[in-house]
């Protein structure tokens, strides 16, 4: 890759940034991922990505409704790999993307991420890296640019499809096997000695909203503009 070509990294990059494939970027194959805009292998592309969610301020995992509900068979599999990659990842939150329809008049950023102000979410929390899974593609690639326009987000995406060139990091046709293949890249690296950012502060943590409802109280949202 040379100095010329165009990089998909964490911004902010401004107010509307340009969409990747514009620019050159080009979508993997099978057996292929992106890495900030530039082909890699699958296996490559799986260890950048967990490197960055063991070591980044706040990892989150964004699910979809392709993997929200069990809409056609294998989809459950898929939402317990989702499930058992969460777990390997100290600190992590999950806050899901059940809708895309607007949410005005305004959002509650610890209940859902929404593909129409995602940068709410992600600057109310404060998180640097993040996983979409099970987001349509057409949502998908609007919310990534964003998230690359307002936040420092460093977004990840295992996409049912071809992959997305607006994300950091991107795999196509991620199935659950390619779930707990990130999994696998996620245990790895700590058996080779990366300690996590959140190490002592294992398993799945709760947003105040989830934290409200798991104990069946009225959870009020802070405001949001």
């Amino acid at each position: 890759m040379n100095g010329n070509e165009y990089r998909v990294k964490p911004g902010p990059e401004g107010l509307l940034p340009p969409a990747a494939a514009c620019c050159g970027v080009i979508l993997p194959e099978k057996g292929q991922g992106l890495v900030e805009g530039a082909l890699k292998s699958e296996n490559d592309t799986l260890r950048v990505m967990a490197r960055e969610l063991l070591t980044r301020q706040n990892p989150t995992i964004f699910p979809g409704p392709l993997v929200l509900w069990a809409w056609r068979e294998g989809v459950a599999d898929k939402a317990a790999s989702v499930l058992e990659l969460a777990n390997e990842i100290p600190g992590v939150r999950i806050i899901p993307m059940p809708d895309y329809r607007p949410i005005y008049p305004k959002i509650d950023p610890e209940a859902v991420i929404n593909p129409c102000h995602p940068n709410l979410t992600i600057w109310h929390n404060k998180i640097e890296v993040c996983v979409f899974i099970g987001v349509h593609c057409h949502f998908a690639n609007i919310t990534l640019k964003m998230i690359r326009a307002g936040t420092n987000c460093y977004t990840i995406t295992l996409c049912h499809a071809a992959g997305h060139e607006d994300s950091m990091a991107s795999l196509p046709f991620a199935d659950a096997n390619q779930v707990r293949a990130l999994t696998a890249a996620i245990r790895k690296l700590k058996r080779e000695g990366l300690r996590p950012r959140y190490a002592d502060t294992p398993g799945i943590q709760l947003t105040a909203a989830q934290e409200a409802l798991s104990q069946g109280l009225v959870w009020q949202p802070a405001p949001v503009a």
